[in-house]
């Protein structure tokens, strides 16, 4: 894929992902703004301008969630990739109903980054999930995340629905997800 100088927004807190990708982003022919925070986005008056834009999921000062429908509400035809290494079911879920292009688990090529953002190709996330891919550790936590929002993120009914001690639950929610 090539470019002509589209505009792309990029948030990322690791600095050396950021230049390494930032790079291959703009051998493509892409402009690449990058933003280390989502303070540093909300502080930026050319938000307007941007054609494309990638945000990583969980940073220092936030989620970048919130700033999905920042971007749209001033560019209804931006194309938004949420790039994480903490993927959810959840969060894709939340990510695609607030206005998200995709959704991607890092660590990802600049190819498949692109295909996600540019034809958006289905993530790995879908309906169709091929259990035979996640590890049981993943498909318990993927499986538990899914319970706790039917459940409104009350973790005591959560609990009851997956026949499990409260506190047991609470203990497997302070661990982050397995990676596959």
């Amino acid at each position: 894929m090539k470019f002509n100088g589209e505009k792309l927004l990029y948030l990322e807190d690791d600095l050396v992902l950021a230049k390494v990708t930032k790079n291959a982003l703009s051998k493509r022919g892409l402009e690449v703004c990058h933003f280390e925070s989502i303070a540093a986005v909300k502080a930026s008056s050319e938000i307007q301008h941007f054609d494309f834009a990638i945000l990583d999921l969980k940073l220092e000062d936030g989620n970048s969630l919130e700033l999905i429908e920042q971007l749209k509400s001033v560019n209804h035809d931006i194309s938004i990739l949420v790039l994480t290494g903490y993927a959810s079911i959840s969060t894709a879920v939340k990510a695609v109903k607030l206005g998200a292009t995709n959704y991607l688990a890092k660590p990802a090529t600049v190819s498949q980054i692109l295909a996600s953002l540019i034809d958006n190709v289905p993530t790995e996330f879908n309906e169709s999930i091929d259990a035979e891919a996640y590890s049981v550790k993943r498909l318990e936590w993927e499986h538990i995340q899914r319970v706790l929002q039917e459940n409104n993120g009350n973790i005591s009914a959560a609990a009851r629905q997956l026949k499990m001690h409260r506190r047991t639950l609470q203990r497997k929610l302070k661990k982050k997800p397995v990676a596959e």
